[in-house]
């Protein structure tokens, strides 16, 4: 068992993440200096970074055939959701909702590591540690927050396709999209969460993810 830290409120808004999918090359750096922070074994990927990809050929009535296909990449961690499941559904209230910046976090003092959180979260945010048999997930590198540095995902992101800050002040900027083929239906958590889609993500027709290893 890990000894939960608390730590002091970072902001007295909701933070939330802003994606921006068509500049997103896929090249894993967010999530691999992530797993570097948090010092994650083999499997446990705290922001995943997944493929989606779709289209077919269609006749074009002329004897021809055009195609729509497609393919981009999405970078995804926790969305500190405004109705998580995780929590509604945590049997000891391990997982819990900060007031203020609406971080979303396991207590490691109350966790029994029964998976529940992980079954309930549509976007796979929390994951078991296999060395503490407790749940564990992004906690927006409240540490580095509290220095003034930026969560390590945002900071490492070469061509600046992850930002953070009050989720307000973000979909001010940005809009309110946060539905794309790909991801879940928003409706179901509200994820704190803003993208800019790939144009690839507005076509309509047969399509399929995958993660990445």
């Amino acid at each position: 068992m890990s000894k939960f830290l608390v730590h002091p409120g970072i902001s007295d808004k909701q933070l939330g993440f802003y994606i921006d999918s068509a500049r997103c090359s896929g090249c894993k750096a967010c999530q691999v200096s992530c797993k570097d922070k948090n010092e994650l074994d083999v499997g446990r990927k705290y922001r995943r970074v997944y493929e989606v990809a779709g289209g077919e050929f269609i006749e074009n009535g002329t004897g021809g055939l055009v195609n729509n296909v497609f393919a981009y990449t999405l970078s995804i961690s926790c969305n500190h959701c405004d109705d998580p499941m995780c929590v509604k559904n945590c049997p000891t209230t391990a997982m819990h909702k900060r007031e203020g910046d609406g971080i979303v976090l396991v207590n490691t003092d109350k966790c029994i590591g029964c998976g529940t959180c992980a079954w309930s979260c549509p976007y796979g945010a929390p994951q078991m540690n296999p060395e503490t048999k407790q749940m564990s997930k992004c906690d927006f590198c409240i540490d580095l927050q509290l220095k003034g540095e930026q969560p390590v995902c945002v900071a490492t992101c070469p061509l600046g396709a992850i930002q953070f800050g009050p989720i307000d002040e973000l979909r001010q900027r940005y809009g309110h999209q946060a539905d794309v083929k790909g991801l879940p239906d928003s409706s179901i958590t509200h994820p704190n969460l803003v993208i800019h889609p790939h144009q690839g993500a507005g076509r309509s027709s047969n399509h399929h993810q995958g993660g990445t290893k």
